[in-house]
């Protein structure tokens, strides 16, 4: 296990499209192991390969509730609430940078384990806002797209300044 350079705002891997992971093998597995460790060190609460360059669907999410680290590879959203929630978001590429971003309460997704195998849930609340966060990074939505053009401008120029 390794702990990679995660790429930093405003690089333009972070705007990558991510292609789908189609080999389920020991190298995935390293991968996700080193995704893991990166987002520690960070730290973070969930993270992508893209984040650290490898533009293929892998997530790593470790959330207080759950039980260690969770792995979804290919998730992709089936459903969404009507219902919002307004949750602080940041990013390990943009340290220290926060806002308010809204979005649906609720989402079911499908995701493949490390082994390929298939799976569905259903996220609500700070789950379905992590994984809706990290699903927009594979699909090369940075989160900043998310807010105001006014909020952005201003986030950006503030971390800009405190870099």
């Amino acid at each position: 296990m390794a702990i990679g350079p995660i790429l930093k705002y405003p690089h333009p891997g972070l705007s990558t499209l991510c292609q789908p992971v189609t080999v389920f093998d020991a190298e995935l597995a390293a991968l996700a192991d080193d995704l893991l460790e990166t987002m520690r060190a960070a730290p973070g609460v969930g993270m992508t390969a893209a984040h650290v360059g490898v533009f293929t669907r892998l997530v790593v999410l470790e959330l207080p509730k759950e039980q260690g680290p969770r792995f979804y590879a290919n998730p992709e959203i089936l459903s969404s609430s009507q219902q919002t929630i307004i949750y602080t978001e940041g990013s390990v590429s943009m340290p220290g940078a926060t806002e308010e971003v809204e979005r649906p309460r609720q989402v079911r997704f499908r995701y493949q384990d490390l082994d390929g195998g298939f799976h569905e849930e259903d996220a609500d609340g700070f789950y379905s806002i992590c994984m809706q966060h990290e699903i927009d990074q594979l699909d090369g939505i940075f989160w900043l797209r998310r807010l105001s053009r006014l909020k952005r401008d201003r986030l950006v120029k503030k971390w800009e300044k405190a870099k």
